[in-house]
Formats: structure tokens, C-alpha cells, sequence
């Protein structure tokens, strides 16, 4: 079995992710969420989705971007 590494879990259905060159081990996607996941500067939620990005700084969403003054131009898609 492997041992989760956000959690500790030793879990027998353990899988890995591999970013940026280096692989982690997790349990469950909450842990890899939890442990690989860009927060937002601004609402401070966890980026799973594709986020936006501006001024090298990603963030849930246009509205966040914008309100915390980096949104020029952006919008949200829906």
C-alpha cells in the first residue's frame, strides 16, 4: 500500500501525480486538490478549475482578477 502524503493515509488505491518533474502521492483528489492546487489571491478558494491568470498571479475567476485591481480586459466565460 502507499501512504497518502497530505493525509497520511495508507491506502491500497493510492495513485500518483506527477507536476513540474515531481510525483506525489495522494489518496483521494481532495488530498491532491488540497496539496497542488493554486489558491486564489483574492477569495482565497482553491484554483480546479482553469482559473485566469494575470500579472503571473491565477485566480478563480475574472471577477476576483478584478477586484483585486489585475482584471483589466479579462471575463468570464460561461
Amino acid at each position: 500500500m502507499a501512504k497518502c502524503e497530505q493525509c497520511g493515509n495508507d491506502y491500497d488505491k493510492a495513485f500518483q501525480v506527477t507536476m513540474s518533474g515531481q510525483t506525489s502521492t495522494f489518496d483521494s483528489f481532495e488530498c491532491a486538490i488540497r496539496a497542488m492546487a493554486p489558491v486564489c489571491p483574492h477569495c482565497d478558494c482553491r484554483v480546479i478549475g482553469h482559473g485566469v491568470e494575470s500579472n503571473g498571479k491565477v485566480y478563480c475567476c475574472a471577477h476576483c482578477a478584478k477586484n483585486a485591481g489585475s482584471g483589466e480586459g479579462l471575463t468570464d466565460r460561461v
